[in-house]
């Protein structure tokens, strides 16, 4: 179920333990940290033991891909957490690597993951939560046509204490 995606500049590589050691740098970046609802890695393996949903290919419910430039570059991460299937949606989360931030890599590769969800999946609705000091990742979100539905208080356990968090969504008509 967890497909190779390609766009134009990118290309979304089904998660291995291949990976791991990546996605932990990635994770323990300051600036990606920042933003981290999950806690920085203190290491390797806490950031397999975390990934591992991802990882298990019985697991169908979680899926998770780097996002590599053409030359097989690693810049990020990506994942869709699916729901039960009577509600046909999930809830992508990404993080992409400073040195890439600003040149519509997120945008395309949150765009690759959401025709794969809506087209390949068939899912109805996708989700994404977002720290409301994150301006960056609120523009992807905003720029893929996502709309902000919410505001939760105070739900982010972040570096800095606790943060809100807006909800946003956006459904198949609103991308066909």
């Amino acid at each position: 179920m967890n497909s190779l995606l390609h766009t134009d500049r990118l290309t979304l590589i089904p998660l291995t333990a291949a990976h791991v050691p990546a996605v932990f740098a990635l994770h323990a970046h300051p600036e990606v940290a920042a933003f981290n609802t999950i806690g920085i890695p203190k290491n390797q393996s806490t950031t397999e033991a975390i990934l591992a949903p991802k990882l298990d290919p019985a697991n169908k419910d979680h899926l998770g891909w780097i996002i590599a430039n053409k030359q097989g570059v690693f810049m990020g991460e990506i994942s869709l957490i699916l729901a039960p299937e009577r509600f046909k949606k999930g809830e992508i989360s990404y993080s992409l690597h400073p040195d890439y931030w600003g040149n519509g890599f997120a945008t395309a590769a949150v765009k690759a993951l959401l025709e794969y969800a809506f087209n390949s999946l068939d899912l109805h609705r996708v989700e994404a939560g977002v720290a409301v000091e994150n301006a960056k990742s609120i523009r992807v979100l905003e720029k893929v046509g996502m709309q902000r539905e919410g505001r939760h208080r105070k739900i982010l356990p972040l570096k800095t204490g606790w943060s809100d968090n807006y909800s946003y969504a956006i459904l198949r008509p609103e991308v066909e």
